[in-house]
């Protein structure tokens, strides 16, 4: 069988999701057909004035610099504020992504533009009067090396609308820009490099507490909230000293963040790619006054990373990562423990039940697969535990044919457990709650073969069905489905409880009962899901 035997095929492919998604559903843009069709609205920043549109009934300001391009002696530092400016600039369009693999990083709004100089944010308001709206900002997925804060699952339009709710996407540092680790050779201006990505995150959220309030949001009531790559960029922010403050909630969907590489292991992956370019540990000049393009395709290929443990998810030392690097990530984000820097921050953690469909779609054997191949696979990704596991897996899941107990087997192994460990150590701390999810809806795309598939919460949450269609099917349901989604997402960013009109009671999460809600056209909660399952995984 040539299916992947370790969580780091999870990570390799979750970095390219968006771009694959891309692919498969041709989302469709949401940007309004001509400028005429909508209404100029300016706005003063700390920055300088910004001059945005506003599409039905909702302002909008894309491509709001939040920091100095990071360029030239900026390259790989920690990011700075702007310069200021006096005229008003035009927010009708995307920043630049940033750079990341060739053809498109993800399904896009528009045309967007790969340059290093990426460090923009996009801001839907439903009003520019004074009102302290709930602030929600977007991290997008695609790991740590693809997507866009202009994705079109998650242009948040019809969110803003919907719950009066202010909603902030962001674009920022990825792969080798965003984390290359230097070493001590190196200035001091370097010694976080290895975390610039995540410290542009910081930047924007510092952007956002500064000048949301002219916005219409409220600076005190700010959720963070991502999904795959985002999910870990949320964990990672948890963790980080100098992001204390700038959130008070935060969501993580399909991408539990435990694990991260230590300095040591990033600073070689970085030795590696500065041996390949030809420069000399310390060069400063050369290292700025290199060809960006020739950076990014310097970029070394490394071998899968062994399996975890227990399968915990955790971040691949195979690619550019955050690392721990003592100074703005300390320690391991929640490993062994949560981080008791972010104690009273509420968390809401979830993934969706068929996790890995999407990656095993694309199989010419999928769908097609026999009772004798599901046991090999189990055996070949979990040896020691398959001959418990087999039985428990066709327990749960009754009505699965071998290729979606396959599916199974690697959703439950990654994101189930992982989630299951997150949310646990975060509740032990004690100090704000934690609400668990598993989104059991199956997609009517493509004859429902993908089931409840990764990515598939994300143009739900948003409310973006029409624009989505090819991915979540025909008909009613899907908009049902997206009606609920949103609206939990919205309560929990109002008050940090998720618990909305049309939901059974939502109890918190605790590591007796492992409550944990089904969402679905009719959600239920269920007490210790698939409990035989996580203690043959934890074992």
């Amino acid at each position: 069988m040539n299916l992947p035997q370790n969580n780091s095929f999870l990570f390799i492919l979750s970095a390219l999701i968006f771009t694959t998604a891309a692919m498969i559903w041709g989302c469709k843009s949401d940007v309004p057909s001509t400028r005429s069709e909508s209404t100029l609205n300016l706005v003063e920043t700390s920055n300088g004035p910004v001059r945005g549109l506003n599409e039905d009934g909702i302002h909008v300001f894309k491509g709001l610099r939040y920091a100095a391009p990071p360029v030239g002696r900026l390259r790989f530092k920690p990011p700075v504020p702007p310069e200021p400016w006096t005229e008003p600039v035009d927010a009708y369009e995307y920043g630049n992504r940033a750079m990341q693999g060739s053809g498109p990083g993800g399904p896009a709004d528009g045309v967007q533009k790969a340059d290093e100089d990426c460090l923009f944010l996009n801001i839907w308001t439903p009003g520019l009067d004074g009102k302290k709206r709930p602030v929600m900002v977007w991290l997008h997925g695609g790991g740590f090396s693809a997507g866009s804060g202009g994705d079109a699952f998650c242009n948040g339009k019809n969110l803003s609308h919907k719950g009066d709710v202010v909603v902030v996407t962001v674009n920022h540092r990825l792969n080798v820009f965003g984390f290359l680790q230097l070493s001590e050779d190196w200035s001091p201006d370097y010694a976080s490099s290895g975390q610039a990505g995540m410290l542009d995150i910081v930047m924007s959220l510092k952007w956002v507490k500064d000048n949301i309030n002219r916005f219409g949001g409220d600076p005190g009531n700010v959720t963070i909230f991502g999904e795959s790559g985002g999910g870990r960029k949320v964990a990672m922010l948890m963790a980080m000293e100098p992001a204390k403050g700038f959130f008070h909630k935060a969501i993580i969907q399909s991408g539990s963040g435990l694990d991260a590489p230590s300095k040591a292991d990033a600073v070689a992956l970085g030795r590696e790619l500065l041996k390949k370019l030809g420069i000399v540990e310390g060069d400063v000049e050369a290292l700025i006054s290199i060809d960006a393009q020739k950076i990014f395709d310097a970029q070394p290929s490394m071998p899968p990373s062994p399996p975890s443990p227990s399968g915990q998810l955790t971040v691949p030392i195979g690619g550019f990562v955050p690392c721990v690097d003592g100074i703005v990530l300390k320690h391991k984000p929640f490993m062994p423990d949560a981080p008791a820097i972010s104690a009273d921050v509420p968390l809401m953690i979830g993934s969706n039940k068929d996790e890995m469909a999407i990656f095993h779609g694309n199989d010419p054997k999928f769908g097609k697969y026999t009772e004798e191949e599901f046991i090999e696979h189990v055996h070949s990704v979990l040896p020691g535990k398959a001959d418990e596991l087999i039985p428990a897996l066709r327990s749960a899941f009754p009505d699965y044919s071998p290729t979606d107990l396959i599916v199974a087997t690697d959703s439950l192994k990654g994101y189930f457990i992982a989630t299951v460990f997150q949310a646990e150590r975060k509740a032990a701390l004690g100090e704000a709650p934690v609400y668990v999810y598993l989104m059991v809806w199956e997609t009517l795309a493509d004859n429902g073969r993908l089931r409840a598939h990764h990515a598939l919460d994300v143009p739900l949450v948003f409310d973006n069905v029409e624009s989505n269609r090819s991915m979540v099917g025909p008909g009613p349901k899907p908009q049902r489905m997206a009606d609920i989604m949103s609206s939990v997402w919205i309560a929990f960013a109002r008050t940090g409880n998720p618990n909305t009109g049309g939901l059974p009671q939502w109890p918190t999460y605790d590591p007796k009962n492992r409550s944990t809600i089904f969402l679905d056209i009719e959600s239920h909660v269920v007490e210790r899901p698939y409990e035989t399952i996580r203690q043959i995984l934890v074992k």
